[in-house]
């Protein structure tokens, strides 16, 4: 696949986004340039294939895998990235900031995370989930703390398309839910981390029963990331006043929209039917 000129400028989040389907060569390139951001552009194909004792052409492959047309294409992006920062200046908040200032950096900060997210989104996984909730009898959504609200946020919404739906962010009713599944049902595991040990052991007993999980998350090294059957990533960069994972949120939102608007377009006169059938019950609550 041959990536855009913008979004080759965005090297380091397709890394992190790929990273679990590298093999174990493409892991050590990925790594050596996650940790040596800087050498590497200073460094020759030969130079680094010497650091890491493989053949250039391992190199030259991994290029190509993240859709650039070779070892300088990809140099030339992750110079640009160094040099202006997925964290944009404006997002440093200071102590002098008025109240208008600040809102406004917040918001140019969840613009941000939303158009690095774009950069890592990619057909098949999400052809995948899709895929896997229109054919599930069941989808249950869970997440803990944050991550919850999320989960309750998702459920809200498939309750109007017609499939069974259901979210808990408490750990204990989330293995007793996942218990009762089967391999006609789906879990949709949300997790900004995805090293959250709860949502790790309740994924072994959905697989345990062959339920089908996909997983919304930001780190593609993580253990949910790598086990669950759909991965679906998010891309979100600290600053002063925000975690990762308040930024995030954003970002797992709009992957449950875009999850949502998929499935009610591709069962148009099932939604259809169930959407007017919600409307016609809610209406008695308005004046």
């Amino acid at each position: 696949m041959t990536l855009s000129k913008d979004q080759q400028q965005h090297c380091i989040p397709r890394i992190r986004s790929f990273y679990n389907r590298f093999s174990e060569k493409e892991k050590m390139i990925a790594d050596h340039i996650l940790n040596n951001p800087e050498h590497i552009i200073h460094s020759t194909i030969s130079q680094v294939a010497d650091d890491l004792q493989v053949a250039e052409a391992t190199v030259f492959r991994f290029c190509k895998r993240l859709g650039f047309k070779g070892y300088q294409a990809m140099k030339i992006a992750l110079a640009s990235e160094i040099v202006n920062p997925v964290k944009d200046i404006h997002e440093t908040i200071n102590e002098t900031d008025n109240e208008k200032e600040v809102a406004q950096k917040v918001f140019r900060s969840n613009i941000r995370t939303l158009e690095e997210t774009t950069h890592i989104l990619e057909q098949e996984p999400y052809q995948r989930a899709v895929e896997l909730i229109i054919r599930a009898r069941k989808v249950e959504f869970y997440g803990n703390g944050g991550s919850g609200i999320v989960a309750e946020d998702a459920h809200h919404k498939f309750l109007r398309s017609g499939i069974q739906s259901a979210a808990y962010s408490d750990s204990h009713f989330q293995l007793m839910a996942a218990s009762q599944l089967t391999e006609q049902d789906v879990i949709v595991f949300i997790s900004h981390s995805g090293t959250n040990k709860d949502s790790l052991d309740v994924l072994d007993v959905a697989k345990q029963n062959k339920v089908k999980t996909i997983g919304i998350t930001t780190l593609a090294k993580s253990p949910l990331g790598q086990k669950v059957d759909v991965p679906l990533f998010t891309t979100s960069e600290e600053t002063d006043y925000r975690s990762e994972a308040l930024a995030s949120r954003i970002a797992q939102l709009s992957i449950i929209d875009a999850l949502y608007v998929n499935v009610m377009m591709k069962t148009k006169d099932k939604s259809q039917e169930s959407l007017n059938k919600m409307r016609k019950a809610i209406s008695v609550k308005r004046f």
